[in-house]
């Protein structure tokens, strides 16, 4: 069945992408939840169309995620955590605190869904690297530390 998405879906594709899924998958969980479409000859003519007047403005939002990649790839952040003697994290370390330490320190909003880090949150003392999307096509690594308090 083919559907056109009305949000990103990780693993899946982006917002206004047609894309075939399974009938059951889309029956059940993509349109049920406000994700996608059927795509019909009629959404298809209107995708189309919007494709084309959104295609300047996404020249322009492309630009602004590559000068915004330039300055993060740079960045260095630190997040405080309370650790025991060997090491370990009480608690975790995840996207909404790189989120909030990004910002923090230099300023910058990024918003805590577009961050995702290996395995699911930090448990221990160390550097790491955290991928952020800022765009379908511009993910940047950003280095981060996590030290103890």
């Amino acid at each position: 069945m083919e559907v056109i998405l009305k949000q990103d879906v990780p693993g899946l594709g982006y917002k206004s992408d047609l894309i075939t899924v399974k009938n059951g998958y889309a029956r059940n969980y993509l349109i049920p939840k406000g994700l996608a479409v059927l795509a019909t000859e009629s959404s298809k003519k209107v995708l189309a169309e919007d494709k084309k007047q959104k295609s300047h403005k996404e020249e322009k939002i492309l630009k602004e995620a590559e000068e915004l990649a330039k300055g993060l790839e740079a960045l260095k952040i630190k997040i405080a955590a309370k650790a025991g003697t060997s090491g370990k994290i009480f608690g975790s370390v995840n996207d909404i605190q790189i989120a909030n330490a990004i910002k923090e320190q230099h300023k910058f909003d990024i918003d805590r869904k577009d961050i995702s880090v290996d395995g699911e949150s930090i448990k221990e003392l160390g550097e790491y690297i955290a991928k952020i999307r800022l765009h379908k096509d511009v993910v940047v690594d950003l280095k981060f530390e996590v030290y103890a308090e």
